[in-house]
């Protein structure tokens, strides 16, 4: 991984830090908001003229497109940030994200315009897909590239926290209107609370994130005129290899959480007898959990080997997200609280690694788009996984065969990120010893 030869700004590094937090605070709390009413209201609301079971089948779906423009928006917005800057894409996907996620808060439903109300859904899904799609990867390397090489994980991390604090924030935006209002209130305005809150969230991220430098490793690219043309082309042309390992490296970081936070929550909440605050509830108390202990993956990456933590952590996960749904299935609050958070803790660590995994996978040069671009194809294929997890459970009626799913994919996951790992270790500590000789000098 190629760093800047700068000496790195310590003020500035934790700075971008926090940019990178918030920032991604916000851009996960506008699309977990979606997953939660995907769960809860969007089948009634804008598929009311199909059955109940197909409805929420329906309602996945546009769930799961909006997965499908990731990698969309890994190749524009990736294309931007290793062109014109780290800061100004961001900039750019923070407001593409508060401006779709509000435009949901504001449709009509399919009783007021008819069939127009869930294609206009899918139109904005597939914008907050975009966003998010150029959004992730430009955290990370704000955060990363403003501190030194060796310091990579940890500083990656911030940009991972966004995403627990982001889940909480759209928990308990869905606890206080399911908690205080009935559900009729919820079917007919409620549900769009949170969505319309989400303008003000954003706000405050555009404040920070203008106040934010480029990073080094920018700034380095376009002194010494080294940026790619076309990022995209160069991606595939030298770094397939490491492309395709990151892609299925991460699936099961999309798979455990949709899982557990959409697909669980639909199959508790309608064959299960779980309330819907009470299932959120589960999902809440996960969700802290990972705020907490997720940096503990970071840290740990930056003491050990990080190929034989991230062997030992998904190899943890396997059993964990089997029990999970065991528990699930007792219909006892405790034991789904306490499977769900078993199924959290090695998932999450694995995610904190995550970021600093595939920062150090590709060269600056075509870094934003590498990273960009791999997230939204893994993203893209799990994007489906509360609709196939709900399609499995229906068609074979054992809850048995969605975890063998869960498990094969966590499984895939396991080979292809130590295969990652192995390849880009050597290169980074290569990279490392080159940058503290230059700053020697």
């Amino acid at each position: 991984m190629t760093q800047s030869t700068r000496v790195p700004d310590e003020r500035m590094a934790r700075k971008a830090g926090i940019a990178a937090f918030v920032g991604t605070t916000i851009e996960w709390y506008d699309f977990y908001i979606y997953g939660t009413a995907s769960a809860l209201v969007f089948g009634p609301l804008f598929f009311s003229n199909a059955e109940p079971a197909v409805a929420t089948l329906l309602s996945f779906a546009t769930f799961a497109v909006g997965f499908l423009t990731r990698p969309l928006g890994g190749v524009v917005f990736g294309h931007l940030g290793d062109r014109i800057g780290r800061k100004r894409s961001l900039i750019l996907t923070l407001l593409l994200m508060g401006v779709t996620t509000v435009g949901v808060g504001l449709l009509p439903t399919h009783a007021a315009i008819g069939a127009a109300a869930p294609v206009l859904l899918i139109v904005l899904r597939l914008l907050q897909g975009l966003a998010v799609g150029g959004e992730w990867g430009g955290a990370v390397l704000i955060a990363t590239e403003h501190t030194r090489p060796d310091r990579g994980f940890l500083f990656g991390a911030f940009a991972q926290q966004g995403s627990p604090a982001g889940r909480i924030l759209a928990t308990l935006s869905f606890l206080a209107v399911t908690g205080l209002l009935p559900d009729d209130a919820l079917l007919e305005w409620a549900w769009r609370l949170p969505f319309l809150a989400s303008a003000a969230l954003v706000v405050v991220g555009l404040v920070i994130r203008l106040s934010l430098e480029e990073s080094p490793a920018m700034k380095d690219l376009q002194e010494r005129n080294e940026v790619v043309r076309v990022p995209v082309v160069e991606l595939f042309r030298s770094n397939s290899r490491e492309l395709t390992l990151g892609v299925f490296g991460i699936l099961c970081v999309f798979v455990v959480v949709y899982a557990r936070d959409t697909f669980a929550l639909s199959w508790a909440t309608t064959h299960l007898g779980f309330e819907k605050d009470s299932f959120l509830t589960i999902i809440l108390i996960a969700s802290v959990v990972q705020f907490f202990v997720q940096p503990f993956g970071a840290v740990l990456a930056t003491r050990w080997n990080p190929r034989t933590l991230v062997t030992v952590l998904l190899a943890l996960e396997i059993p964990a997200l089997a029990l999970m749904f065991v528990l699930m299935g007792t219909g006892n609050w405790t034991l789904a609280m306490i499977g769900a958070v078993m199924a959290t803790i090695p998932d999450v660590m694995f995610y904190a690694v995550m970021a600093g995994m595939l920062a150090q996978a590709f060269p600056a040069r075509v870094r934003y788009t590498g990273i960009s671009v791999t997230y939204g194809l893994s993203g893209a294929l799990c994007g489906t996984t509360p609709m196939i997890l709900q399609w499995l459970l229906d068609t074979s009626g054992s809850i048995a065969v969605p975890v063998a799913f869960g498990v094969v994919t966590t499984v895939i996951s396991l080979v292809c990120s130590r295969a990652l790992l192995g390849r880009g270790a050597a290169e980074a500590e290569s990279a490392e010893e080159s940058t503290t000789v230059t700053a020697a000098r």
